[in-house]
């Protein structure tokens, strides 16, 4: 199975305090900060396998509203076909402690979202789709920095926008060289070709990877960094953690969530205020 971690981890619990809109031809969750200040920049996240519908998903949302003071979009990008959450469950069976007859049974229902989603979701189909979502809000709201962040499946799509296109000015903006994007964030990215990738940046990019990850474990990650820090990039790891972590971290019951997820989510939002335009 290709990327087993991709779709294993917790459903966290909360309450998204966002609403469901439409924006440029797809569904949105889009959330405020809660000050009601204006806001500070635009944060539009690219899920992952899970898609936007995902409680994960929203509730990171809601906090980079409001500890960046950012206006965030989640849009639908795989156009209604995420994986759905039952496959956690089957993914726990599968590697913990259930009988051979129970592996063999969730085995084959994982396999029957993960192939669907791959075929459904594959990146041909999906990036154009991407890309004509952020060129319409860089258009509509030109005045406003704009960020990506991308988890897992969206981390590719992140790191792609990272490398342009250009054209990005609205309308009455003289700038038609500018970047989709100003700045640009990936947890736990997936299918990216390291180094390639990241030699063709243009927007400084900030990764943020587990030491444990299967997709960056921290030798990769350690040959790349002199790569993505020569065009303005940060990687940082995260000692003893997955991949998953900075968005389906499962937690103990006496633990805070303060762990890497929480320092991935500050992680973030430092890179915004650094490389976002003062409002």
């Amino acid at each position: 199975m290709s990327c087993p971690d991709c779709f294993s981890g917790a459903l966290h619990k909360g309450i998204p305090r966002g609403r469901v809109t439409t924006l440029h031809g797809l569904d949105v969750y889009m959330t405020e900060p809660q000050n009601q200040q204006p806001a500070k920049g635009i944060i539009v996240v690219i899920p992952d396998v899970f898609g936007w519908e995902f409680p994960n998903a929203r509730l990171i949302a809601d906090r980079y509203a409001d500890k960046g003071g950012y206006k965030v979009y989640l849009p639908d990008f795989m156009d209604g076909h995420a994986a759905p959450v039952s496959v956690l469950a089957n993914m726990r069976a599968i590697f913990g402690d259930a009988n051979l007859l129970s592996k063999a049974h969730h085995l084959i229902s994982a396999l029957l979202v993960v192939v669907p989603f791959f075929y459904r979701n594959r990146f041909g189909i999906t990036h154009p789709r991407v890309k004509t979502f952020f060129a319409a809000v860089r258009a509509d709201e030109p005045a406003l920095s704009l960020g990506a962040v991308g988890f897992c499946w969206g981390g590719k799509h992140t790191v792609l926008l990272a490398q342009g296109p250009t054209g990005g000015g609205g309308p009455g903006d003289d700038h038609h060289d500018r970047p989709l994007i100003d700045a640009a964030f990936t947890g736990h990215p997936s299918f990216v070709v390291l180094p390639g990738d990241l030699e063709k940046l243009v927007v400084p990019l900030s990764i943020a990877v587990g030491s444990e990850d299967n997709q960056i474990p921290t030798a990769k990650a350690e040959r790349v960094r002199p790569v993505i820090e020569a065009r303005n990039g940060e990687i940082v790891v995260y000692d003893g953690s997955t991949h998953g972590f900075a968005l389906r971290a499962s937690f103990p019951k006496d633990e805070k969530v303060d762990g890497p997820g929480e320092e991935a989510e500050d992680q973030c939002i430092a890179w915004f205020r650094k490389h976002f335009r003062a409002t």
